[in-house]
């Protein structure tokens, strides 16, 4: 058996504590995986105050005033807690750094009553990355591997290469950096820098200066041992192409060497038909004759009727430009000619609130839409709806189409970044494949492939093939976790 290898895994959400998005899901699982394949994983991450402490049976670790953190001319105090993510084989221990100043609000990173990013995010995480290394250091823990995940943790690099870089407790440890949206990068005013305490010499244009800025993740791009992504193609589109680098193309092509895609895993004790508690009806690749209930369900849902002969197609999402949802306004006219219904949730910009009603006001009957978050309506969504609809402008790794697959929910993407790894277009003479896909970000494109989808699906035989194929794909976290694992282990072999 290999060597026990300790790893921190750094972030600023996980599930079941904290969550905005798929990287909270991201952070719930890979530890939980990684600690099944036999090493010693542990989470780091801030203590807000958007969950129970006592329900999650959290305890003090730390006291408050035993760590001081320099924050530009102050020093802060935290005191950390613990809890664990508990499954039925392991327990993975999480580290919280609490601090109410910073941390106790209503929002993550945005405040929810303004809709704008808190003033002070630079100083909430910029305490995050050096509170992770003085608790490391107070509980005498050493990892060799730091994991850190987006802009939020980019610092953590720099600090050990720099500050940190003769302190003999992190002599043997290394970093690996995983972007999960590189549109998202922490840039803040040049005075955020000087906060820090990070030596001056690196705020260049080759460290982590920013067109005259600061910018979290170009630090941890710049200074981890490894950087990766959420999927293959979205590491190689990221370097070589302008629309997906957002600045950083030129950076990302020179660290190439040290740059990886791994797909994002599925936790299927969650999203999986067979086993799914949301769900009225549950299913399998063996029998799913009960999908066409969760159909039924969802339209009833949406106050729309069923017939079995009008696929419905689903959109669960952000409401963002990166979605592609410009493609879908610009042909909606031409959609609702179709034999077609849609469903849509989700949250984001005002713009897409107001397009989305509109739409249904306009067609009641065939698209229905719920702006918001609902955990059990998304569950039938992809239960209910015989098609989902990804068309993006940018997509990193994406979950919602893997989800779609163990669902008999036959996908649309755009074939970008995840969506290009994940899905295999579909053949209608033989049934091969799992998905539909379109290359060029247009809307006539889209519309010809949803009219393609709308034409197969009135082929019941070939239908259930290419349903039975996305089925039997496995996206689960131990496949990823391996890959993870084979990244880690490459790091402690090449150090010094």
């Amino acid at each position: 058996m290999s060597k026990e290898i300790n790893i921190l895994y750094v972030v600023a959400e996980a599930v079941p504590f904290a969550k905005t998005g798929g990287l909270a899901d991201v952070a719930g699982a890979l530890p939980q995986t990684v600690k099944e394949l036999g090493h010693e994983i542990r989470i780091m991450m801030p203590k807000y105050s958007t969950f129970s402490e006592r329900k999650y049976k959290v305890h003090d670790v730390i006291r408050l005033k035993d760590i001081m953190i320099p924050l530009g001319d102050t020093c802060i105090s935290t005191s950390v807690k613990s809890a664990f993510i508990t499954s039925s084989k392991v327990k993975v221990q999480v580290y919280f750094l609490a601090n109410d100043k910073l941390y106790s609000r209503d929002g993550l990173y945005v405040n929810p009553h303004t809709k704008k990013d808190y003033a002070d995010n630079d100083e909430r995480f910029i305490f995050l990355c050096k509170g992770t290394l003085e608790t490391l250091k107070k509980l005498g823990w050493k990892p060799d591997i730091i994991h850190c995940n987006d802009w939020q943790t980019g610092l953590i690099p720099a600090y050990l290469k720099t500050v940190y870089r003769d302190d003999p407790f992190f002599k043997k440890t290394k970093t690996i950096y995983t972007i999960h949206n590189l549109a998202y990068q922490g840039i803040f005013p040049k005075e955020s820098f000087n906060k820090t305490g990070l030596p001056k010499e690196i705020f260049t244009p080759e460290g982590v200066e920013f067109y005259g800025k600061f910018n979290f993740m170009k630090a941890g791009i710049v200074y981890a041992d490894i950087v990766n992504t959420v999927s293959e193609k979205y590491a190689q589109e990221i370097r070589t192409k302008e629309e997906f680098g957002c600045g950083l193309e030129k950076l990302l092509e020179k660290r190439k060497k040290d740059l990886y895609g791994i797909v994002n895993g599925v936790d299927y004790s969650v999203w999986n038909p067979a086993a799914d508690n949301l769900i009225p009806e549950k299913y399998s690749i063996t029998n799913f004759s009960k999908k066409a209930e969760n159909k039924k369900a969802l339209l009833q849902k949406f106050g729309m009727k069923y017939d079995e002969n009008i696929p419905v197609i689903g959109i669960i999402s952000r409401l963002a430009d990166q979605k592609g949802f410009d493609l879908i306004g610009d042909i909606i006219a031409d959609l609702m000619k179709l034999d077609l219904q849609m469903v849509v949730l989700g949250t984001g910009e005002k713009k897409y609130h107001e397009l989305f009603q509109k739409i249904h006001n306009k067609y009641p009957d065939k698209f229905g839409v719920q702006l918001g978050f609902n955990e059990a309506l998304a569950h039938l969504i992809e239960a209910g709806s015989d098609m989902f609809l990804m068309p993006s402008k940018y997509e990193p790794c994406g979950l919602n189409q893997i989800y779609s697959l163990k669902y008999g929910t036959v996908p649309i993407v755009r074939a970008t970044g995840g969506l290009e790894d994940t899905i295999e277009n579909i053949k209608p003479e033989t049934g091969s494949g799992t998905g539909f896909k379109f290359t060029k970000y247009d809307d006539a494109e889209l519309l010809k492939t949803i009219k393609k989808a709308i034409k197969l699906y009135q082929n019941k035989k070939i239908w259930v093939k290419i349903m039975k194929n996305g089925m039997a794909k496995d996206f689960s976290w131990e496949t990823s976790a391996k890959k993870y694992l084979a990244l880690y282990k490459k790091l402690l072999k090449d150090k010094d």
